[in-house]
């Protein structure tokens, strides 16, 4: 017999209860894999790309590399790109998954530092070039500072993009809150379905609001 109970109401209760916390299916365990998957992912991207960014917008030179990578990143859908890694040597698993997502990640984050740098006020640096700091130390001391509201602005936009779209890693085996939404709709499940699109729709929102922080923050030391 159908449950007659609210949609709202039932999504809740299977939320709450106790039974699909625990195990290696539940939520507490899919929920550490999804924001391991993101973290790894994250880490990775910025890694790679903010000491390119920074590089590229101190010299102002590259922004045809800039745009082309940001804008390769647009076109190439990620699914598709998941599943060819998928299928090729690095197989079925979480790993396919991070490198998608680093690809993913790495846009946003390239973008937005170079522009953050390359956009510092050309007489700020004059001045400090003018007081003896070398390259580097202009680079350090000027330009990233001025520069890092926008920078974290970037690493917000990859953040909650990758916390989306790690679901896909459920559709390669791998972990995550994806596993949930795989599960109930295999089974026809739709509290379990919504629970876990609910779930990664509240960390993403978590993570939105912690980088509006630190990016408020940024910008206030600067006033």
């Amino acid at each position: 017999m159908p449950n007659q109970q609210p949609l709202l109401l039932q999504v809740f209760s299977w939320l709450t209860d106790p039974a699909n916390w625990r195990g290696t299916d539940g939520i507490a365990n899919r929920l550490v894999e999804h924001v391991g998957i993101c973290a790894a992912s994250l880490g990775i991207a910025c890694l790679l790309a903010i000491p390119l960014g920074l590089w590229l917008g101190h010299v102002n030179r590259g922004q045809l590399i800039v745009i082309n990578i940001a804008n390769a990143g647009r076109a190439v859908p990620t699914y598709a790109l998941l599943v060819l890694l998928a299928i090729g040597p690095l197989g079925l698993g979480s790993v396919s998954t991070i490198v998608a997502l680093v690809l993913f990640a790495i846009p946003p984050i390239l973008t937005n530092t170079f522009t953050g740098i390359r956009d510092v006020d050309p007489d700020i640096v004059d001045a400090a070039q003018g007081m003896g700091l070398s390259g580097a130390q202009v680079l350090r001391k000027v330009e990233l500072p001025l520069g890092t509201p926008l920078l974290l602005t970037g690493v917000r936009l990859s953040a909650v993009q990758v916390i989306a779209t790690a679901t896909i890693a459920a559709l390669v085996a791998g972990g995550g809150l994806g596993r949930i939404i795989t599960a109930g709709f295999g089974t026809n499940n739709i509290p379990e379905l919504l629970s876990g699109a609910l779930l990664v729709a509240v960390l993403a929102v978590a993570v939105e609001l912690s980088f509006g922080v630190l990016v408020r923050r940024s910008r206030a030391r600067l006033s």
